[in-house]
């Protein structure tokens, strides 16, 4: 078992559901990221997605856009994000996810690429344009390093994406709750709760679920029925209200403290 696995197994064996945060790596800087993925960390983070800065992020919203023009600005690249990985690794286990776009891994070389990642801490990649049917050259790596390749699957997804996902995938799959971009969004269809039960029909792994949960009532209602909240532009707007680099960490130790405490309070509800 990875990290990934054994962070889903442990959190499954407690009636938990995992808070999984979004940051973009060098927003504002690789320096302050590695603070940020801390502050995560010990505020109730169980597991990270590191967004890899890309000039054409055409699946995320304003938001991200934002944050990777402002990473791009002050010089964030892949080798200097799996340098700050390896790093951060050296005093912490937290599950890591590269959260990015096809293009720079592709450049980069996919046999350097995942084993530098692998060799950093990563745990897995989620390529957000790859889909599972064109993912076999970066799959065949990803797997002689260990590294799970995680897929989305979407409310327009037919049962046939559905089961191919379940068989590519590895770690957990990843719903998007809406149709559209990335970004913080008031409510959700109410019958998310039967879609993501639809996903469980066909596979065994952990389903999480992002694209716009954007409060703690939010969060605990995923945690509620799902086995991951992914929060991530409601915890970058957080940040970007604040002028100073350590005022954007405490903000977001405080906000993903009370993602956490609002979901452990619903999950306890449940499981009662």
């Amino acid at each position: 078992m990875n990290r990934i696995d054994e962070k889903f197994s442990a959190l499954k064996s407690r009636g938990r559901t995992a808070l999984i945060t979004f940051i973009t790596a060098g927003d504002p800087d690789l320096e302050t990221t590695a603070k940020i993925l801390r502050v995560l960390e010990r505020s109730g983070a169980d597991l990270v997605e590191l967004g890899v800065p890309f000039s054409d992020p055409m699946a995320d919203g304003p938001t991200i856009q934002r944050a990777s023009e402002r990473a791009l600005q002050k010089g964030a690249s892949l080798p200097r994000i799996l340098r700050m990985v390896r790093e951060f690794r050296r005093d912490s286990e937290i599950p890591l996810i590269l959260f990015g776009y096809y293009n720079p891994f592709f450049r980069y070389g996919l046999k350097r690429f995942t084993r530098e990642a692998s060799a950093a801490g990563v745990d897995g990649i989620l390529c957000v344009d790859l889909p599972p049917e064109e993912s076999g050259e970066l799959k065949r790596w990803t797997d002689a390093r260990g590294l799970d390749t995680i897929f989305l699957l979407a409310p327009t997804s037919d049962a046939g994406r559905i089961r191919l996902v379940a068989r590519q995938g590895g770690g957990f799959v990843y719903y998007v709750s809406v149709t559209g971009v990335t970004g913080a969004r008031r409510r959700f269809e109410d019958h998310l709760h039967a879609q993501v039960a639809r996903v469980r029909r066909y596979t065994s792994l952990p389903v999480g679920v992002g694209f716009g949960i954007s409060t703690p009532e939010q969060a605990a209602w995923i945690a509620s029925f799902a086995d991951a909240a992914v929060v991530g532009s409601a915890l970058i707007e957080v940040m970007e209200k604040a002028d100073q680099n350590q005022e954007k960490v405490k903000r977001a130790g405080l906000f993903v403290g009370r993602l956490k405490r609002a979901m452990e309070r619903v999950r306890k509800k449940v499981i009662r």
